[in-house]
């Protein structure tokens, strides 16, 4: 796990300074029709954010790994994430993540890999678990992780 935080810090840094490159034209115009543009992406990924960190917290409580989901697509459309400030929203991103690195960090290595079987991650999870199998709370955070990259990927094809 103390690789894929270190990863994720540089992820975090790294981006961050490649987002606020973006102009606000360019992050209100989505990469394609019908998409997100960066602006929704980035304010999606902080719903996730959000959510997740509940979801990081109550786990290191609880004997079970049950979290509700949210509606994505509404959530991003009541909040309007395309009038927002560019600037304003990476720098939320961006400080959210940070700490929800520091939740992560500060995990006991036990509550992490404690298998759950009880748990809801065959429908919340980006690469969801079978409900059939045990879960962990360090599989949630690397998900969470890997569901961030994914949509930093969607938003820097153009550049790369």
């Amino acid at each position: 796990m103390k690789d894929a935080l270190e990863d994720f810090r540089r992820t975090i840094e790294t981006a961050a300074a490649r987002l606020h490159a973006l102009g606000e034209a360019e992050a209100r115009t989505s990469r394609a029709a019908g998409a997100w543009t960066p602006k929704e992406i980035i304010g999606h990924l902080i719903d996730s954010a959000a959510n997740n960190h509940g979801r990081f917290v109550r786990a290191q409580s609880t004997d079970d790994l049950v979290f509700d989901g949210y509606e994505q697509e509404a959530w991003v459309r009541a909040q309007r994430y395309n009038e927002e400030s560019w600037p304003l929203l990476v720098e939320l991103w961006k400080n959210y993540n940070l700490h929800l690195l520091h939740v992560m960090a500060c995990a006991p290595e036990e509550t992490l890999r404690r298998p759950r079987a009880e748990h809801s991650l065959d429908r919340i999870a980006w690469r969801t678990v079978d409900v059939s199998q045990p879960a962990t709370l360090e599989y949630l955070m690397l998900d969470y992780i890997g569901h961030l990259k994914n949509h930093l990927r969607q938003i820097f094809v153009a550049d790369e």
